[in-house]
């Protein structure tokens, strides 16, 4: 089982956060809701009440929605020169470094994630991602196309209009940065709806944006959960598109909403099994540590964790061997202590969505190798397990856990690896470790999924499309692709007389 650092709020390790910003964000101005309702948030390393922040209804998302779309009908923000959208962005992503301890630690309260990795990694790529999305605003332009007939055209790209973005829990900050930074460039505006688990980065955010001078009614934040201000946002007529990141049985109620009213255009990043497929001639240790990083990074609450890990017969026990011995060292524990390395699950739901799981594997006769406890008694934190002996057809092969359990499986073929890597209704992500580049070649050609890491894993860029095949979803976070996803394409056709040629 993996070691044991749990502590307490009252021992942690840095001062936690003044929490300065807990009610909806609409039109440049922190307010109430209308209801004047509130919810708890709530410290998934205790257990306990962070703070309550507004808690936004259809009624909050309506105003919201007026006011991006009054930004957008009659704002500045998508007439402004792409430069000069370039220069506030640039200043955004400035105040978010400066303000990068504060962000980190409220997605370490809010969401249990480790401090030290938020502060190196996720908080500097967010701000990396506005840098990356400004340096694209002033160069946004369509083509001149060379017609049959006596006719010249052009194309425009236009901002799409209002875009709501429904944010995830497991990386508060950098999946709003996903959305936010590409629909800014492109000069749209946008309604935001965070997880209820985890709204306090982004009503930061909101204040780093207002500070920056993105002008008001631009970036709305509205806390809520989600059957209510997420389905305002989705069905509302007046939104143009919906970005959403979280679970496929929730994508299919956005992408119903936005059929069932203006048949609002949809992105959707959902659920993944993805498979880590490791071959005979992988180095072994290297391998071990790979499988053990692709699943417990993040606490495995990340929808490309590499839950299906494939091993090929002839290095199978000894991987196996490996990742026991490894998985004790994997620290387990308080997110702000720099030696931990696996902090809490985001909530008691998940918590107890984890466990219930872990007994599925038992009973369906996996053989559990290490973990599969939960650790202290104070707040949601599981150790990292490890299952053998899983079968395809058993619940922890199958379903999407989000959690820190690994599900090892023996093949003996290449074929037979690929058939069971798509062997799932997901198609996210998957990994290949190989040192013959025909079997990486010919497996990353044959998996069905939206990213294929070849030695390696968790390996993200600002210029990699990333998004998935089948029920993981479609459409592309980052790259061009994710830019181009909140633009329309207009063709401009008038005819010419006379030319000497068409």
């Amino acid at each position: 089982m993996g070691a044991n650092s749990n502590a307490s709020s009252e021992e942690s390790f840095v001062k936690l956060p003044t929490i300065k910003f807990t009610k909806l964000f609409i039109n440049g101005e922190f307010v109430d809701s209308v209801s004047g309702k509130t919810f708890e948030t709530i410290d998934p390393r205790t257990g306990e009440v962070i703070t309550r922040v507004a808690e936004g209804d259809k009624e909050d998302v309506d105003l919201a929605v007026k006011a991006a779309r009054a930004a957008f009908d009659h704002g500045t923000w998508p007439r402004l020169p792409g430069v000069e959208r370039r220069r506030i962005m640039m200043k955004f992503a400035d105040l978010i470094d400066e303000h990068a301890e504060e962000l980190a630690k409220l997605d370490t309260v809010d969401a249990g994630k480790l401090f030290s990795m938020g502060i190196a990694i996720d908080v500097p790529q967010a701000a990396q991602t506005f840098r990356y999305y400004a340096g694209a605003a002033d160069k946004i332009h369509g083509n001149v196309l060379k017609m049959s007939t006596e006719l010249q055209a052009y194309t425009l790209l236009e901002p799409v209009g209002v875009v709501g973005h429904i944010i995830p829990w497991n990386f508060p900050c950098g999946m709003l940065s996903f959305k936010v930074a590409p629909s800014l460039a492109a000069g749209c505006t946008m309604v935001i709806k965070p997880a209820e688990q985890t709204p306090l980065s982004a009503l930061y955010l909101a204040h780093l944006a207002q500070l920056a001078g993105v002008p008001d009614g631009v970036i709305n934040v509205v806390n809520g959960f989600g059957e209510t201000a997420g389905a305002a946002v989705s069905y509302h007529m007046d939104i143009d598109k919906v970005s959403f990141t979280g679970s496929t049985d929730v994508g299919r109620l956005v992408m119903q909403a936005a059929a069932k009213s203006n048949l609002k255009s949809v992105s959707l990043e959902l659920g993944g099994k993805s498979p880590l497929v490791i071959f005979d001639d992988a180095d072994v240790d290297k391998a071990a540590d790979l499988a053990l990083l692709g699943i417990l990074f993040n606490k495995g609450e990340t929808c490309v964790a590499s839950s299906r890990v494939l091993v090929q017969e002839g290095i199978h026990d000894e991987l196996v061997k490996k990742l026991k011995e490894k998985a004790k060292y994997w620290t387990v524990g308080d997110p702000f202590d720099p030696n931990v390395r696996q902090g809490p699950q985001v909530c008691r739901q998940q918590f107890e969505r984890v466990l219930t799981y872990i007994e599925h594997g038992k009973r369906e006769g996996a053989t559990l190798l290490t973990g599969g406890k939960p650790v202290g008694n104070k707040g949601y934190y599981i150790e990292p397990t490890v299952f053998t002996d899983v079968k395809d057809d058993m619940m922890i092969a199958k379903d999407e856990i989000f959690g820190p359990v690994m599900s090892v499986m023996k093949f003996k073929t290449i074929e037979e690896a690929i058939q069971r890597a798509n062997n799932t209704k997901y198609g996210l992500a998957a990994g290949i470790i190989t040192k013959n580049i025909d079997i990486a070649n010919t497996v990353s050609r044959s998996i069905r999924a939206g990213t294929i890491w070849i030695n390696c894993y968790l390996a993200p860029d600002n210029d990699a499309p990333f998004g998935g095949y089948k029920m993981s979803g479609f459409g592309k976070d980052m790259g061009m692709e994710g830019l181009h996803k909140y633009m329309h394409t207009k063709s401009v056709v008038t005819p010419i007389y006379n030319s000497p040629w068409l």
